[in-house]
């Protein structure tokens, strides 16, 4: 399985890139359910982060803490 770490608004979580092994450091992906499902572009990713916070929809999913 091949993994990576993704961060979303200071969440960090480990992700697999199974079903878009072109990605790169630096590149957006849509993520569901623990995996990367695609990749988007900056102004795709940049629309969808401001409707999550809009909705407030960001907070509820941070953890205490990161995971080791």
């Amino acid at each position: 399985m091949l993994l990576a770490r993704v961060q979303f608004g200071g969440i960090v979580r480990q992700v697999s890139l199974d079903f878009v092994p072109e990605a790169e450091v630096g590149d957006f992906v849509m993520v569901h359910v623990g995996f990367a499902i695609s990749r988007v572009d900056a102004e795709e990713a940049e629309r969808t982060y401001k409707i999550l916070a809009e909705m407030d929809a960001l907070a509820d999913d941070a953890p205490a803490e990161e995971p080791r």
